[in-house]
């Protein structure tokens, strides 16, 4: 009965410390993100790299330039994402970045292009 206890007591100590860990990776991760965003928003020919959208317009947005790919799920995460943060979506379904400096430049850790 003891050892049982005592079990209970290790589980619930790993799953706490579990818990915090998590808690803090996730600050971290948006911590990072948002760094990365207003070093990003500094950058380009618009006021802020913001664009000309209303946070209303992305999901419509996003579906137009989501709609020929075969990932639209993962591409319409990213890209409201992307529209909310920065209120603008490039035109047409591939490419055009560039008109919209803080989509174009808002990379991954890696490096690559976090938005579709």
């Amino acid at each position: 009965m003891v050892a049982m206890a005592k079990l209970l007591l290790v589980l619930a100590v790993t799953i706490l410390t579990i818990s915090m860990v998590e808690s803090k990776l996730k600050e971290t991760n948006n911590a990072e993100e948002q760094h990365q965003l207003e070093r990003v928003n500094g950058q380009g020919g618009q006021k802020n790299g913001q664009g000309s959208l209303q946070s209303s317009q992305c999901p419509e947005q996003c579906l137009r330039r989501c709609s020929q790919t075969r990932y639209k799920k993962p591409c319409l995460f990213f890209c409201l994402k992307c529209c909310r943060a920065c209120l603008c979506v490039p035109s047409g379904y591939y490419g055009n970045k560039g008109e919209c400096p803080c989509y174009n430049n808002w990379k991954t850790k890696r490096g690559g292009p976090r938005c579709p």
